[in-house]
């Protein structure tokens, strides 16, 4: 058997699957869910595990690949930092404040420190401080929960809090 005459075969029948599946688990587009399972079909063709199956065999093995890997990827699509941008093209807060006031200069470096005091001392509580300040050393939110004793979910949730306070914050100035 030939990898580009399985996909021939399959291609159509496995391309509604993953548009289906991309329909439901709206994080994921249907291109990449049929890329990925093309992915795992050439791991197993590589392995030798698709010879003497049926077509509709390996369909639904690629159905529950998808599945499976639409589950273990759903809480990834939520992960979000002070870093990254928003879904939305908009640069994050944190990046805001830091572009606004970073230079090379002195001046400037000692304006954009006081900038993140004043944030840090306006409206954040204990724990959104050494969240904000850990985040800021460059840490990722695992790391977060693991060096303060929390779920990586909750560093997620006291991250998009600080997002909000610092939203207002800058719209204030």
């Amino acid at each position: 058997m030939v990898f580009e005459e399985l996909v021939k075969r399959i291609a159509p029948k496995l391309k509604r699957i993953t548009y289906k599946l991309s329909n439901h688990f709206s994080f994921f587009d249907g291109g990449d869910l049929y890329q990925e399972a093309l992915t795992h079909l050439w791991q197993e063709f590589l392995a030798g595990e698709l010879t003497d199956k049926t077509d509709s065999y390996i369909l639904q093995g690629c159905y529950f690949y998808l599945k499976n890997y639409l589950r273990k990827n759903f809480f990834r699509r939520n992960l979000i930092s002070l870093e990254q941008n928003s879904e939305d093209g908009e640069s994050s807060y944190l990046e805001e404040i830091l572009s606004s006031v970073q230079t090379e200069s002195s001046f400037e470096v000692i304006h954009r420190n006081m900038f993140i005091e004043q944030i840090k001392n306006n409206g954040l509580t204990k724990r959104e401080k050494e969240i904000f300040c850990l985040t800021l050393d460059g840490l990722t939110t695992r790391e977060i929960g693991k060096r303060l004793g929390i779920s990586h979910v909750r560093v997620v949730k006291l991250q998009k809090r600080i997002q909000g306070k610092c939203k207002k914050y800058i719209d204030f100035i």
